[in-house]
């Protein structure tokens, strides 16, 4: 059976806030809509489900991002997820440019956690916690092939 990752989908608490921070990374808005009724009961498994979402795309195209705020029931705050936490954990973007990508990350207020570390001689990585407290980690190849 083929099977293909469609999209990870992440609950914000502010909408417009999350998706002003990845389309300024480079993500680009496929849609937008305002989903509620019986299908979306059942699909996500909880009664009176009707959320503000929208789909974000990468630039490559192969990856996208499904935001979402709920609208009901009332979303519930959470600490944030730590590194070393079991679940969902964080999404991961390989960017040309790190020291671009967190200028970008810092105009919205949000900063590596330790800052930017060198894994072997094959990645730059910085982890930051961007709205809604997601884990964001940036990639930046250190030697294209």
């Amino acid at each position: 059976m083929p099977i293909k990752l469609e999209n990870v989908g992440i609950a914000v608490r502010d909408l417009e806030e999350a998706i002003t921070f990845f389309t300024d990374l480079g993500l680009t808005v496929l849609g937008r809509d305002t989903v509620s009724g019986e299908w979306a009961d059942t699909a996500v498994g909880l009664d009176g489900n009707h959320a503000r979402i929208a789909m974000l795309q990468t630039p490559d195209g192969n990856g996208r991002l499904e935001l979402f705020e709920y609208l009901h029931p009332e979303a519930i705050e959470t600490e944030p997820t730590l590194p070393n936490e079991i679940g969902m954990h964080r999404v991961a973007f390989s960017v040309d440019d790190i020291d671009a990508a967190l200028g970008i990350a810092a105009r919205h207020g949000f900063h590596p956690l330790r800052g930017v570390a060198t894994y072997g001689d094959i990645y730059k990585l910085a982890y930051v916690r961007g709205p809604s407290g997601i884990l964001v980690m940036l990639a930046q190849e250190l030697h294209k092939s």
